[in-house]
């Protein structure tokens, strides 16, 4: 019995984004992963640093009867770029760039009509929050923190 979209909604997740030709040189990570410095842009998917959790799940029965469930979800994600230099004002446009086709990808058009629903795993995503980090350490690193929320019926 299916208890939960998650686990495939963040696999279609990934796949959309891996797909994304604005994306080839940017790393698509599922969850967190060692830190590689040579890899300047990345996108982690269910994993942000500082989050409490990948995945935050809200069930409810759908209606009298108990027959199907609604399902509500939050994908913790991040975006980074980074550089060797100390020129924050482009990494921060990098980064808002990588979440601005992440966004990009989460809308319909006539080639991508499913990606709104993550190639039908949930009723609908769509990118909700943010919040950006800015670190000059050894160059400089424009973080952002980002979540997509689903909703799906199960």
């Amino acid at each position: 019995m299916l208890t939960s979209r998650v686990p495939a909604a963040i696999e279609q997740l990934l796949v959309i984004l891996r797909a994304r030709p604005a994306l080839d040189d940017v790393a698509i990570v599922d969850g967190p992963a060692s830190v590689n410095a040579s890899e300047l842009r990345r996108i982690h998917v269910g994993w942000a640093p500082g989050a409490d959790s990948a995945v935050a799940i809200q069930q409810q029965f759908n209606s009298a009867g108990a027959r199907t469930r609604d399902e509500a979800f939050d994908i913790s994600c991040y975006a980074e770029a980074r550089a060797g230099d100390k020129d924050m004002q482009a990494r921060r446009d990098e980064v808002f760039a990588l979440v601005g086709e992440v966004e990009q990808a989460l809308r319909a058009s006539n080639e991508a009509p499913q990606a709104p629903t993550l190639n039908g795993t949930v009723l609908w995503a769509h990118l909700t929050t943010g919040d950006l980090q800015q670190v000059q350490a050894e160059g400089s690193l424009a973080g952002l923190v980002f979540t997509v929320t689903c909703q799906a019926r199960i």
